[in-house]
């Protein structure tokens, strides 16, 4: 399993990089997946990208105060209202697998918006 842990942490990795030019697209969570990859597969890869000068402080917050940055929140949650609205408007789903993935979304959301912003002081 190694071999496939290490192709999904730089895949992820390389999807997270992409989303620091593209608008939309997130970083830090696909950070967080690549760091978990690493850690399953190269110590050295997951050293690396832990102690990356830009993507490694949001990963280290988030590891060791569970920090998820204002910024990210309000993108996580304008994006989920984005793809709700796109889902209930211009699909033809049925309705309940919507209010399925609605639940889901406000679940996330919840978990989201409970997270601190900053470090304690």
């Amino acid at each position: 399993m190694r071999p496939v842990f290490f192709v999904l942490g730089w895949c992820c990795f390389g999807l997270g990089a992409v989303g620091v030019f593209v608008p939309g697209l997130p970083t830090v969570p696909f950070m967080l997946v690549a760091l978990w990859a690493f850690s399953r597969s190269s110590l050295r890869f997951h050293n690396w990208l832990y102690s990356h000068p830009v993507f490694g402080p949001p990963l280290q917050d988030w590891h060791t105060h569970g920090v998820i940055p204002f910024r990210a929140k309000v993108l996580a949650i304008v994006t989920m209202a984005a793809s709700l609205a796109y889902m209930a408007f211009f699909t033809a789903m049925a309705t309940s697998l919507k209010a399925a993935i609605l639940a889901v979304m406000v679940f996330g959301a919840v978990y989201i918006l409970r997270q601190p912003s900053r470090r304690a002081s």
